[in-house]
């Protein structure tokens, strides 16, 4: 694999986490769509830190599309890939998908999917301060 760079490797970052019950927030047990968000945030600052020593600054989120249901008890796992860098620019490709399910017949019931579903995807633009740049 090469990176946007040309470089010998992908840069990516991933998480992994837990929604917990305080996260419920519309009916249905539903949590809200920021909540992913908020996750594709700290991947795009992971990314800009692998590729630039510095948090940067997010400019933007396009292309959000939530796909699927995202209820406590669920784990979700992010990941973000950089797919194109400039000198002041750095984009990178998001997805969240749910690995584990809660159950809706026991409370404290869940299963391991045999395949992931997604249930978010996004692309973020991060800008990288200028003193910072190493690009």
């Amino acid at each position: 694999m090469t990176s946007p760079e040309g470089g010998a490797h992908t840069v990516t970052a991933q998480l992994r986490m837990r929604v917990g019950q305080e996260e419920a927030h519309y009916g249905g047990e539903l949590v809200d769509g920021a909540r992913l968000l908020r996750m594709f945030g700290d991947l795009v600052t992971e990314i800009t830190i692998r590729t630039d020593g510095d948090e940067g600054l997010l400019a933007e989120y396009s292309a959000v599309r939530f796909t699927a249901p995202v209820r406590p008890g669920d784990y979700i796992e992010a990941t973000a890939q950089l797919t194109r860098s400039t000198k002041l620019r750095r984009f990178v490709a998001l997805e969240a998908r749910k690995i584990i399910a809660s159950s809706d017949t026991k409370p404290s019931a869940a299963r391991v999917l045999a395949e992931p579903v997604t249930v978010c995807t996004a692309n973020a633009v991060t800008v990288v301060p200028k003193p910072n740049r190493t690009a």
